[in-house]
């Protein structure tokens, strides 16, 4: 039988991840695989409690706990390489803990890797539940990141990687600093499969403009190389275009790519592929709930 692990990081959500842990049993009653659960629990503040119903179609359910707060991202990167370097399995579902990675959606990744088993597969996002101002800068966020990197990243941490791409990913820097604009560098040959972002079980998103900024700019640091060579091509350009123009209203533009430039090569620092290689080490217990 093959083995799924899905993979969920947790910041103090203990309500939400409850409900989803359940829902997941629910769904996963009819299939023929052997599925387990890794959360890494991102250092919470708030006093651990998981309700628990009858669970019985979920194998094993883990927790690893981290010592220091690492952010999002940098949960998956650790999630990927325990996984890879400590459990047995064929195929790993990163997803978020909030219910908005609905699932319900887990067997319709399973149908596609069952059709072509060698070819991670991906969600991509058709429709989402957030307020119109929401949708409008993350549709932002897509075009900005088209682009300057001329990649189309229409999906997030929902997905289902082969081992193959797990192997990629964890001996990959930039999946320390972005798991979607890491994806998209390593893995070429991917399945897309329709995905509608669901609403969040409790609580407002955590994900505010600031952080849907940063997670832009966290992708598009990805492809910084291309970044460059782009925006280098923009300020010939539009200097040849303003030259007989030029104010501080036409510099405007320069300023403003000067300073996503800047923030881009900040992120990029993020990417320490020996802080990635020894995150092992931030895990202080792992707890066995099932």
């Amino acid at each position: 039988m093959k083995k799924i692990k899905i993979l969920i990081p947790v910041f103090n959500d203990w309500q939400s991840l409850s409900k989803l842990l359940n829902n997941i049993d629910k769904v996963i009653n009819d299939i023929d695989y052997q599925i387990s659960i890794i959360i890494v629990d991102d250092a919470s503040t708030f006093l651990r409690h998981i309700e628990l119903e009858n669970i019985s179609n979920i194998n094993s359910i883990k927790i690893l706990s981290m010592k220091e707060n690492k952010g999002h991202a940098r949960c998956i990167a650790a999630g990927l390489k325990y996984i890879f370097e400590k459990e047995e399995f064929d195929y790993v579902i990163p997803m978020d803990g909030d219910g908005e990675d609905r699932p319900e959606e887990i067997k319709e990744f399973i149908k596609s890797v069952e059709n072509i088993p060698e070819q991670t597969v991906v969600g991509e996002r058709i429709k989402r539940s957030e307020a119109f101002i929401f949708k409008f800068c993350y549709f932002f966020h897509k075009m900005i990141t088209l682009v300057f990197t001329g990649h189309s990243i229409k999906y997030g941490n929902f997905t289902c990687l082969t081992k193959s791409t797990v192997k990629k990913l964890i001996n990959e820097k930039s999946t320390w600093n972005s798991f979607s604009g890491s994806l998209t560098k390593v893995e070429k040959n991917k399945i897309s499969i329709p995905s509608i972002r669901g609403e969040r079980y409790f609580g407002p998103s955590k994900m505010s403009f600031r952080n849907l900024l940063k997670h832009s700019l966290s992708i598009i640091s990805v492809f910084r190389k291309t970044v460059l060579i782009r925006s280098a091509l923009f300020i010939i350009i539009y200097i040849l275009m303003i030259k007989s123009n030029a104010s501080i209203i036409t510099a405007l533009p320069l300023v403003l790519l000067l300073i996503m430039i800047y923030s881009i090569s900040s992120l990029a620092l993020r990417e320490n592929m020996d802080e990635f290689n020894k995150c092992l080490s931030n895990i202080s217990n792992i707890e066995e709930l099932k």
